[in-house]
């Protein structure tokens, strides 16, 4: 016999009022040596001012990774045995809020040649000096998931905002800038840009505090 369900039953259920997908931070703390090599100057600063910072705020919209594992059909007297394959990983790709002094495409661009040069077909050839990884912190509403209000004081720096989980991408590089569209149609809007990203590996964890915790493997990720 079931058991008849009530919205307060619901509710006791949805602590913390759901995940929403408004709330998040994308951060790619550093660019791969060839590219701080060969670019005029460092392509990717840290502080307030430097595009790592600007990331941060205006990479407008990612996603949180698919897990995928491929099945190898065996046949067996008319009938099909499925058995785990190899695990694959998808692209993994942002969308880019475009600021008028194009900090942030520039160094996309100085990342993309330094790969393959866009006059020529020389480029790194050490994956490792290509490669970087991003972080993304899904956010809570709250330093606390039952908290009925928000206390500053909660979080370093004052946000009351904690990470509920915390995805790591490993040894990802660019693999396409998109264009962007010019028209005298447009109006009341801002221009943006998405770039796609090969990604080797993510792992997966949970932090109390933003910035900090730790992943599936023990790691630590800062």
């Amino acid at each position: 016999m079931s058991t008849l369900r009530t919205i307060t039953n619901f509710k006791s259920r949805l602590a913390g009022g759901g995940a929403r997908p408004n709330l998040f931070e994308v951060s790619i703390p550093a660019f791969p040596e060839a590219v701080r090599r060969s670019s005029p100057g460092n392509p990717w600063r840290t502080g307030p001012k430097g595009q790592a910072t600007n990331f941060n705020f205006l990479c407008k919209s990612a996603a949180l990774p698919a897990s995928n594992i491929a099945p190898i059909d065996v046949p067996f007297r008319g009938r099909i045995l499925k058995v785990a394959g190899d695990r694959t990983f998808d692209t993994w790709t942002v969308t880019v809020i475009n600021d008028e002094d194009f900090q942030l495409r520039t160094a996309f661009e100085y990342w993309m040649n330094a790969i393959s040069k866009l006059d020529n077909n020389t480029g790194a050839t050490n994956p490792a000096s290509y490669m970087t990884n991003a972080v993304v912190h899904q956010l809570g509403r709250g330093a606390d998931r039952k908290a009925e209000s928000v206390r500053n004081s909660d979080i370093p720096g004052g946000t009351g905002i904690r990470a509920l989980r915390i995805y790591t991408f490993y040894d990802n590089f660019p693999t396409n800038i998109s264009q962007i569209d010019l028209s005298y149609d447009s109006s009341d809007t801002i221009e943006e840009f998405t770039v796609e990203f090969q990604v080797q590996y993510w792992v997966a964890g949970t932090a109390q505090r933003a910035g900090g915790g730790r992943d599936q493997t023990g790691a630590v990720i800062r």
